[in-house]
């Protein structure tokens, strides 16, 4: 993790305002929200901060337990419909003043590490297609399904809001397998939708995508994005080569080691400049490819009900048996049976 980031959620974090928009949605699908609130030890200021994050592991558990309690599996298309431009914190305001839908979009993209931060990657632009994806968090299970369902519906929900009309999408395809409701998500997107897709998207239709927003605003725009830039060059102030090494790795990890060469490719240098950035800061790659799979094996073991197959396989180790050798070298014990004793340990 960065310097200035939160070592205790390698995995990743999110706003409390979406955690918000959960808590909303469950208590319009009749659970109680702020009984949910305190049995997450969420109070009542870190709910009102816009600063304040969650671990995306505790996001995820509260949304089951939400689930759990108001038997709607598809929560996360509740979140969407309830989810207001607001609710994405300053790059939603700036979303909401964008000229047209294409570009409202391009900023809630832009600045999504505003309001989240995930190991696994972010959200990317398809503009030739008209297409926002939303990063694949596999392996899938009824923890995190209502995620993806979430995100979707609320770039949704900003289309339908800024246009005024609620056909606005060609498609959406979702990663997962189906859970039965097909039907039910294709009402409320009003389009086809594919699961078991090879990545999670919405594409707008053309006259939607270049459609003007009824908020745009054009000197309020420039001016929200402007402050949205100021935030983000704060997340990234003092950052130093490791801090953005140590951030390209996650992604790259699933299934496959990564490379040097590949990381400097993605930070514009050459493998050698690389190095030697890194070696003037007393580290080096591998050490810090050792220390970023370290770190994300133990919040994967306790945060997650991710099988060790699973957890080899995102930690990009060829096989299990090397993913156990690692393991132990990192902590004296099986991930096994350190799975086992942090399960047993109080909740932090």
């Amino acid at each position: 993790m960065p310097a200035n980031g939160n070592r205790h959620h390698a995995l990743g974090d999110i706003s409390m305002l979406y955690v918000s928009v959960l808590l909303r949605a469950a208590a319009e699908e009749g659970a109680d929200g702020p009984q949910l609130a305190r049995r997450f030890n969420l109070d009542s200021a870190a709910l009102a901060s816009p600063q304040a994050r969650i671990s995306i592991p505790r996001f995820m558990r509260l949304g089951h337990a939400a689930i759990s309690e108001t038997g709607n599996r598809a929560l996360g298309l509740r979140m969407g419909a309830l989810t207001r431009p607001v609710d994405a914190g300053l790059a939603g305001l700036a979303a909401e003043t964008a000229a047209h839908v294409a570009q409202a979009m391009a900023v809630l993209v832009r600045y999504s590490r505003l309001t989240s931060h995930n190991s696994r990657g972010q959200p990317h632009l398809r503009p030739e297609q008209r297409e926002v994806h939303f990063h694949s968090i596999r392996p899938y299970n009824p923890f995190n399904y209502f995620v993806v369902d979430s995100v979707l519906a609320a770039w949704t929900q900003l289309a339908r809001t800024l246009t005024g009309r609620y056909d606005v999408l060609e498609r959406v395809a979702i990663e997962y397998p189906s859970t039965g409701q097909d039907e039910l998500f294709e009402r409320w997107f009003l389009c086809p939708v594919e699961f078991g897709a090879d990545s999670n998207h919405v594409r707008f239709k053309p006259a939607v995508w270049r459609q003007p927003g009824s908020q745009a605003h054009p000197a309020m725009h420039e001016h929200l994005c402007h402050l949205c830039d100021q935030e983000l060059e704060k997340i990234e102030r003092g950052w130093t080569m490791a801090d953005r090494v140590r951030h390209l790795i996650p992604p790259l990890l699933r299934g496959e080691t990564p490379s040097l060469e590949a990381v400097a490719m993605r930070l514009g240098l050459s493998p050698w400049t690389l190095q030697r950035h890194l070696a003037d800061e007393g580290t080096g790659f591998r050490q810090l490819l050792d220390e970023t799979r370290q770190q994300l094996a133990l919040d994967y073991l306790r945060e997650t009900d991710s099988s060790l197959s699973e957890i080899a396989w995102l930690l990009g180790f060829a096989n299990p048996p090397a993913f156990h050798k690692a393991y132990r070298r990192w902590f004296g014990i099986s991930p096994g049976e350190h799975r086992r004793t942090l399960r047993h340990s109080p909740q932090r």
